[in-house]
């Protein structure tokens, strides 16, 4: 993608971030061991015709994977993680609708997904993974997704305290490297490194996170704190997934990250009904 194109779709997101109605990112997994879809779209053309769908359904971003991040996935290098995720992102680059993002914590499959015309990097390590990425975030200009992630759960933390903590850090990173601000998109990282309970805990905090004044992205699509609640399978948890999601719009966020792209736009645009007739 020229430079110049993909500088006009970044700033256009920025602009829309500023404003008040909720994006949507739709994930695309392009792996054959994602724990929601079981590697439906990892076939190309596959992949494209899913990411066609949810942009008809009312995506504003998509999100390619390479590389579970369920709990025990096996890891995978850089070189098959963006073997994996280039065609799909060369492609939708070309399409050029609308912005893509790369979820990975690889600073080289970040850089190669720039390059091919992603404007998000989305790091579920919130750039502490890779001592490499937070430069990668800077020198390709690209929006960051810097997610709460210790690594393993502890229950015995302060988590409001601790979410402060690390974001702080993630700023301090950011700023060091001359990533601007306006650049930096939070997650509150639901399902990775949380106690059960703890999953609750940082939606029920996300003042923590929207305090800063940098938007907020939520993903708990589909996620395994869902079923542990209801008892419900993968396929089954629209209905948690619904709720978590509206409960968050409600505290400030402003992208949530969904699989289920027609069900949360219809959602969204029944909210932003109610909000316009005050």
């Amino acid at each position: 993608m020229d430079n110049a194109v993909r500088k006009t779709i970044r700033e256009e997101l920025l602009h829309r971030l500023t404003g008040r109605r909720v994006m949507l990112m739709g994930i695309l997994n392009v792996t054959p061991d994602s724990f929601s879809d079981g590697g439906a779209h990892y076939g190309l053309e596959e992949a494209l015709r899913h990411a066609q769908r949810m942009q008809q359904e009312g995506a504003d971003i998509i999100d390619v994977g390479g590389e579970s991040t369920r709990p025990n996935a096996d890891e995978v290098d850089a070189e098959e993680e963006w073997r994996r995720v280039s065609g799909a992102i060369a492609a939708l680059s070309e399409a050029g609708a609308l912005a893509l993002s790369i979820d990975t914590y690889k600073a080289s499959v970040a850089r190669q997904a720039a390059a091919a015309g992603a404007v998000i990097i989305n790091d579920v390590w919130g750039m502490t993974r890779d001592p490499d990425m937070a430069a990668a975030v800077s020198e390709t200009a690209s929006l960051v997704v810097v997610t709460y992630n210790r690594g393993k759960a502890d229950g015995t933390i302060n988590l409001r305290d601790d979410m402060a903590s690390f974001f702080a850090e993630s700023f301090a990173e950011a700023d060091a490297h001359g990533i601007p601000r306006d650049h930096v998109i939070l997650d509150p990282g639901v399902g990775f490194g949380k106690t059960y309970e703890q999953n609750f805990g940082v939606l029920a905090n996300l003042d923590v996170l929207t305090d800063t004044g940098r938007p907020v992205l939520v993903g708990v699509s589909r996620k395994s704190f869902i079923g542990r609640l209801t008892g419900n399978p993968v396929g089954d948890r629209l209905i948690g997934t619904l709720a978590a999601n509206l409960d968050s719009v409600s505290r400030g966020a402003s992208i949530l990250r969904v699989h289920d792209v027609a069900a949360h736009r219809e959602a969204l645009n029944m909210l932003e009904a109610i909000e316009k007739a005050k």
